[in-house]
């Protein structure tokens, strides 16, 4: 039985034992203890007392927020996600108008160093373990991925629509982009001395100069094949 449905829980919240959040405050408190706790005790090890003394917070107050230990995970796997998205975003945004350059910052932004940190991948480690027994991951991961990809495919739409490159099927233009780009931060992550974080981006950098000088005609848009 979940520690959520216990109803003795609510006992642990004994005056001046936790301190008082505003809600928002306490559900990020609790995102971000969640993802100590993932990182520092992998999946076998959380629970929602662990996270309620990394938090500092009841987890009759926990209750309140989630239903189950997996929407709070599931709900802490959408926000890393997002956060390592809105790092690229910024960058994007910086790089100006130019849709070449704003795709090339888009690399920059997924190999920054918050994005290549040990500690980074030990928590996506343990999501990935817990997708084929979590509902709640599943559709996290579901929603980002979907996320994710709708930008590389409005960056590389961009670079279409100012005449920089023939068009393409984006959707798949966009899988094959997002496979190469996970790929490389996962094997620099595992081993950063088999290739430097600027060789990775010129790997990058050559698949979309190719895309953009019709190397890839395989690419061009036709009618989709059955699935």
């Amino acid at each position: 039985m979940s520690v959520f449905s216990l109803k003795s829980a609510a006992k642990m919240d004994e005056p001046g034992k936790f301190k008082r959040q505003p809600p928002e405050d306490r559900r990020q408190a609790l995102i971000n203890a969640t993802l100590v706790c993932l990182g520092r005790e992998g999946h076998a090890g959380l629970s929602i007392r662990k996270i309620s003394k990394e938090a500092d917070i009841s987890v009759g107050l926990i209750n309140h927020h989630y239903a189950n230990k997996d929407a709070l995970v599931g709900h802490a796997y959408e926000h890393l996600a997002h956060s390592l998205l809105d790092t690229v975003r910024a960058q994007v945004a910086a790089a100006g108008p130019d849709p070449r350059a704003r795709l090339s910052a888009c690399f920059h932004g997924i190999f920054s160093s918050s994005a290549l940190e040990r500690s980074t991948l030990r928590t996506w480690v343990v999501f990935w373990g817990m997708i084929d027994h979590s509902e709640a991951i599943n559709e996290a991961h579901d929603r980002t991925y979907a996320v994710y990809r709708g930008l590389l495919e409005t960056l590389l739409s961009d670079i279409v629509a100012n005449g920089d490159a023939p068009c393409i099927d984006m959707r798949l233009a966009a899988i094959g982009l997002s496979a190469m780009l996970d790929g490389l931060w996962l094997e620099f992550c595992l081993n950063p001395t088999t290739f430097a974080r600027d060789e990775a981006i010129m790997l990058c950098e050559s698949w979309a100069d190719a895309l953009c000088a019709g190397a890839m005609p395989q690419l061009r848009q036709t009618p989709h094949l059955e699935k």
